[in-house]
């Protein structure tokens, strides 16, 4: 007698009974599949495409990925496991790198592993546990810090200018600001739908903010939006310049995404409750607004009237 026993048989223990008897057994194993290994690498380049965007960010994955595969000595793998994955971390941690950077960098290959472990490359996945993170102090502008640099921007390039002061009264992300077209601009409001979460907002506009966006007159035909004429490069150049002659050369916190701290701060320190801020950015997460939280006090005003010794 000759006997088949198929592949889920084999692996859930049926055939127990069938080699107890005087049968022929074969196997069927057409559909097994080969298991392949691969490098941390070799999977970035397979899925770059699919799972992030051209631009800085795509970038920076790059770099992060490059030094994991750099650290696994670019060892292939079929399955990714957990002591692999905590020896990761601890090289990490070695070379000098915070919580936050590792949060960062796990993120990148957490999210590159899932899409290879849903397309069947790899057929296990280790537990991501972020990281704990230390609160840093956040900088923000000063009113007369502000002052000062536009005016320097403002001697440079009246564009750049028109750009900074959108950003600080928005808080919007460079990005979201240059990726703007005249139909996203209302009367009073803005609409951004190219953004980091990928979900579109809309706030409205400061008096100073509706002007920054209009383009002049007397400059001709308009381009393809407000802050067309622009690049993330041209602006970071005019704003190092700027912030060199005003004396903040030295301060690296003093980066265009500064106004988006200090339109955050000026919002939470004028009464504006979390949510509302968290809106107003488009976060995600609660807990990303959250860092601004310790700059609501007035609530704690009334806790001095009572601890005051009269």
């Amino acid at each position: 007698m000759k006997k088949t026993i198929s592949k889920d048989q084999i692996l859930s223990g049926h055939h127990s009974a069938a080699l107890l008897t005087n049968c022929k057994v074969t196997y069927n194993f057409n559909n097994l599949k080969e298991v392949k290994s691969f490098r941390v690498l070799e999977l970035f380049a397979s899925y770059k495409d699919i799972l992030w965007d051209d631009g800085k960010h795509k970038y920076n994955v790059s770099s992060f990925l490059g030094e994991i595969d750099e650290i696994l000595l670019g060892e292939r793998f079929s399955a990714f496991s957990q002591e692999a994955l905590d020896g990761l971390i601890g090289s990490l941690r070695q070379r000098g790198n915070s919580n936050a950077t590792i949060n960062r960098k796990m993120a990148a290959l957490s999210k590159l592993l899932r899409k290879a472990y849903k397309m069947g490359d790899i057929h296990s996945l280790p537990e991501f546990r972020r990281q704990k993170e230390r609160a840093g102090r956040i900088r923000f502008l000063e009113h007369e810090e502000e002052d000062r640099l536009f005016a320097a921007i403002k001697a440079k390039s009246e564009d750049a200018y028109r750009l900074s002061v959108f950003l600080v009264d928005t808080g919007c992300r460079l990005g979201e600001a240059l990726g703007l077209i005249w139909n996203d601009l209302q009367e009073t409001r803005v609409s951004f739908w190219i953004t980091k979460s990928g979900r579109s907002r809309t706030i409205p506009l400061t008096v100073r903010a509706k002007e920054a966006a209009k383009w002049p007159a007397e400059r001709g035909p308009r381009p393809k939006g407000p802050f067309a004429t622009l690049t993330q490069p041209q602006f970071r150049a005019i704003w190092n310049e700027a912030k060199a002659e005003v004396g903040l050369g030295t301060d690296d916190q003093v980066v265009p995404h500064i106004l988006r701290h200090t339109c955050a701060s000026r919002l939470v320190q004028g009464g504006i409750d979390i949510r509302r801020v968290q809106m107003w950015l488009g976060h995600q997460t609660l807990s990303m607004t959250m860092r601004y939280a310790h700059l609501a006090t007035n609530d704690l005003d009334r806790c001095v009237v009572v601890l005051e010794r009269h």
